[in-house]
């Protein structure tokens, strides 16, 4: 039988094959699909709404907004603006 570990364990484990500049990618990604959901849920709109209004799987919006699948660009915008949103660049902070 296998012992069980922690979760922060497994976490750092995963996290040494990682570089800083793929963990800030990955926490980025984690932030754009955040602000996404803030944004649908902003604008009163269930997944199966936003489903309609950009022709996107109910199933895929979900994916998405459980973390298991990160949005191409262009699918990012077909989500973002029906709701009035765009993505802007900007400057990192400390580079």
């Amino acid at each position: 039988m296998s012992k069980l570990r922690k979760w922060k364990d497994v976490k750092k484990e995963l996290e040494e094959g990682f570089t800083q500049d793929d963990l800030d990618e990955m926490e980025l990604e984690k932030q754009i699909i955040r602000a996404m959901i803030e944004a649908r849920k902003n604008a009163n709109l269930t997944q199966q709404e936003l489903s309609k209004k950009t022709g996107i799987v109910q199933s895929s919006i979900a994916k998405i907004e459980s973390y298991t699948r990160v949005p191409q660009y262009t699918t990012l915008m077909r989500l973002l603006r029906p709701m009035g949103y765009t993505i802007q660049v900007v400057k990192i902070k400390n580079r």
